[in-house]
């Protein structure tokens, strides 16, 4: 037949992306996708390489220089241990503390329509780029002894928030929630609402609705969120220093303990950086298929 050969119909030689089988067995490229040319450019593929290298160098040489040897030691020494579990206490509870208020707060934003909901978008993202210690400052002037609403606490119940283990969590849950709030928002934002409609003309009040509905469907996304506010509480260090200082058992987290250690014990810096770095990895791990799904 004209036409029929070993290469008609089939996907060009050196082309990439996405195709498709058609009811004859061959392949073609789905419509819209980019076609790939083979190879990089050299003034791409430089720049690109030195990046990867000042990324990842850093990592390399810490696990090159790691006292593998006394790690076991290093871990189970009580001031070791004491900010490790203090880290992990602190970081789960901060991290609940972003679930409570975080999830109502991104259903806020994705799904009422009320004026300014931009300008609160933008403030609650604001803890993500503002710096650390500049967040301690403002969250000792708002929960101080002497803050706009730390003074009513400790006068009125007798709260007092700086220096102690409950500040660690708040300031904890300031730096973390935003990145709980994006995630959930994102979801609920390419969750059909049509479903939550449904359920309320079946008579569903809107938090029933909700509980039952919404929040089943957007609790991949939840706990993403979650998994990331719990490995950003882990590793605070700006706010917590300035608004809860760096007591030993109280309020010495793990990275407030490798700052220490490294000025008179550096193996002990190393090997607490150590964790906090397979934390990470698990985190990125953990999150892979919710990316690459995405992706």
């Amino acid at each position: 037949m004209a036409g029929a050969g070993p290469g008609a119909g089939a996907e060009p030689e050196g082309a990439t992306g996405p195709t498709e089988v058609l009811g004859s067995g061959t392949r073609r490229r789905r419509p819209g996708t980019p076609r790939l040319r083979a190879g990089v450019p050299l003034p791409l593929l430089l720049p690109a390489l030195a990046g990867l290298v000042f990324l990842v160098l850093p990592l390399v040489a810490l696990l090159v220089r790691a006292p593998w040897r006394s790690l076991p030691d290093q871990l189970t020494s009580v001031a070791v241990w004491q900010a490790l579990r203090l880290s992990l206490i602190t970081a789960t509870a901060a991290t609940a503390v972003a679930l409570v208020l975080g999830v109502p707060l991104a259903w806020l934003l994705a799904r009422a329509r009320f004026p300014g909901r931009r300008l609160l978008r933008a403030l609650v993202t604001l803890p993500l780029v503002l710096p650390p210690v500049v967040g301690g400052v403002a969250l000792l002037l708002a929960l101080g002894r002497n803050g706009i609403v730390g003074r009513w606490l400790d006068s009125a119940f007798g709260v007092t928030l700086p220096f102690t283990t409950a500040g660690v969590v708040a300031a904890e849950a300031f730096v973390a929630m935003p990145f709980l709030v994006i995630s959930v928002e994102g979801t609920l934002r390419a969750a059909d609402p049509r479903y939550e409609e449904a359920a309320t003309t079946l008579g569903a009040s809107r938090f029933t609705a909700f509980r039952r509905v919404t929040l089943p469907m957007v609790a991949p996304g939840v706990a993403a969120g979650a998994v990331l506010a719990w490995a950003r509480a882990l590793g605070e260090f700006g706010a917590t220093i300035t608004f809860a200082g760096n007591f030993p058992g109280r309020t010495q987290t793990m990275p407030l303990s490798v700052y220490l250690a490294l000025q008179s014990d550096p193996a002990a810096a190393i090997a607490l950086s150590l964790v906090l770095l397979a934390v990470s990895i698990a985190v990125l791990a953990g999150l892979r298929d919710r990316w690459m799904a995405a992706s």
